[in-house]
């Protein structure tokens, strides 16, 4: 196994190293978090975001929360190909200088992009550029240099819902802000529960459950791969939706300072009575519908 991982980390290496010297090309590109978090400040534009796991069930493969089917993995790749001129597609900054992340990191991404770099030059539209994934992933993998921006990329990632009204969609286990004040410049919360995992089966009833709140609502989704479908249904019905991903857990760590993946101890908290239990009484008065 050991040998096994040694010679893909240095064939991963060899790829890299191809593309940052030139003598392969790949013309992708992102813009940086800033540029990401200002449109999302500035506009009115909706935002799906493609991460690891999206382009690894655009291969084919499951994940450990969702089940891939051939309708998910065409679905991706139709969204990947950035159809909407309202919808902001991210994708990983993963295409130039690796050195923004830390080391662990630098690794991983080599590795993903050794099977999976053919897979964002065959569907990404070469005629876009592309938003950047770490809007939502701005502490864990990077480096202590890029880190030193994280106080600033959070003060306005909380401007982006100052005042708003906001629904969030999200899974049973998530509890988006739940303990922090991630959300505290929104003007009102309110929150649909979905499945914690093969949600995508629900989307369509979710989908139902959301399209009961005004258009005026910003809706922040959280649900796994299905959220990139619910954000495109959401802007197809006229609303204004942004696929958070694992926002929240990544602020948690940034507040913690943490330097490894830490569990985050509300994810385990189930039903009703242990939120009660928890403490968790505001959040169990934001939720408008349960979709099991």
């Amino acid at each position: 196994m050991m040998i096994k991982r040694a010679v893909k980390d240095s064939l991963a290496q060899l790829d890299y190293w191809l593309y940052r010297t030139g003598i392969r090309k790949c013309n992708i590109q992102t813009y940086s978090i800033d540029e990401t978090i200002d449109t999302l400040i500035s506009s009115e534009k909706s935002m799906i975001r493609f991460g690891d796991g999206e382009i690894t069930m655009i291969r084919g493969r499951s994940l450990k929360l969702q089940q891939v089917s051939p309708e998910i993995a065409e679905g991706l790749k139709r969204i990947l190909g950035y159809t909407y001129e309202d919808i902001m597609i991210t994708i990983p900054e993963i295409f130039g200088d690796l050195r923004i992340y830390r080391k662990e990191s630098r690794q991983f991404w080599k590795d993903h992009l050794l099977f999976s770099r053919r897979v964002y030059e065959k569907y990404c539209n070469p005629e876009k550029k592309y938003y950047n994934t770490s809007v939502s992933r701005f502490y864990y993998a990077l480096s202590d240099e890029e880190k030193k921006n994280c106080d600033r990329w959070v003060r306005k990632i909380r401007e982006i819902w100052k005042d708003r009204d906001i629904v969030i969609v999200e899974g049973e286990r998530t509890h988006n802000g739940v303990g922090n004040d991630l959300f505290d410049t929104a003007g009102s919360i309110e929150r649909i529960i979905g499945p914690a995992s093969d949600a995508y089966v629900k989307r369509n009833e979710i989908l139902e459950c959301c399209k009961k709140h005004t258009k005026d609502k910003l809706f922040l989704v959280s649900l796994g791969v299905t959220a990139k479908f619910l954000v495109e249904d959401l802007y197809k019905a006229g609303y204004r939706a942004l696929d958070i991903g694992n926002l929240d857990m990544e602020y948690e760590w940034y507040l913690h300072k943490a330097a490894g993946k830490e569990p985050v101890k509300k994810h385990s908290v189930v039903g009703k009575e242990a939120n009660e239990q928890a403490g968790f009484q505001q959040y169990l008065q934001e939720i408008t519908a349960v979709v099991k």
